[in-house]
């Protein structure tokens, strides 16, 4: 077992946060949790890589059929289909169309729980809901409500790895292991030591 510091997350900024110049105020947020970023680069993803991205899971057309149609009726609304694949289908076209836009960031962040902190300082996935203070809550106003009227992605500015088997699925097919960088940062003592030691002038 590795110790939780060494828990690794995939973040990617997408073009609608490229384009609202919020790249800095998005990786400070990061690095104001202890987090170290071990991967960085620019990217205009291809349709399939996104499309490969979103099926890394075998079950993620399913599942996630199933939450929208959940979704739907939840709000009292008809969903367009009850057949999870098809939803699925549509959803997936629009996430292309959405990704492909524009360049993107792709970001490896490490620390301690770094999938569930990172996505709690993200804020859930539709910003009309996310909490005031989380990144999605303070910077967009887009809803579900909004993009399935016009027919595309919600744009909430970035993905993060849903959980520690998904990074683990999802950093690869981003990133090639030569491309993330092991080293070590001053605050990992203060962090992770277990004794606070130095602090002191001798």
């Amino acid at each position: 077992m590795k110790h939780p510091k060494e828990e690794r997350t995939l973040v990617i900024i997408k073009p609608d946060g490229i384009q609202r110049a919020l790249i800095g105020e998005i990786m400070s947020r990061y690095e104001r949790l202890g987090l170290k970023l071990v991967g960085l680069k620019m990217a205009v993803p291809t349709a399939e890589q996104v499309e490969g991205h979103y099926t890394l899971d075998v079950n993620w057309r399913r599942v996630t059929g199933e939450k929208t149609i959940k979704s739907y009726k939840d709000r009292g609304l008809t969903p367009p289909s009850e057949d999870p694949l098809e939803i699925t289908a549509k959803i997936l076209k629009n996430l292309k169309k959405y990704l492909t836009a524009g360049p993107v960031i792709c970001m490896v962040w490490e620390g301690a729980h770094a999938v569930e902190l990172v996505r709690k300082v993200t804020g859930g996935t539709e910003p009309r809901g996310a909490a005031v203070g989380t990144i999605r809550g303070d910077f967009v106003p887009d809803s579900y409500i909004m993009s399935d009227n016009d027919d595309r992605a919600v744009r909430n500015l970035i993905h993060g790895s849903g959980s520690v088997d998904e990074a683990l699925m999802e950093i690869p097919h981003w990133f090639e292991k030569s491309e993330l960088v092991d080293y070590k940062v001053s605050h990992e003592d203060i962090l992770y030591a277990s004794e606070l030691k130095g602090i002191f002038a001798e």
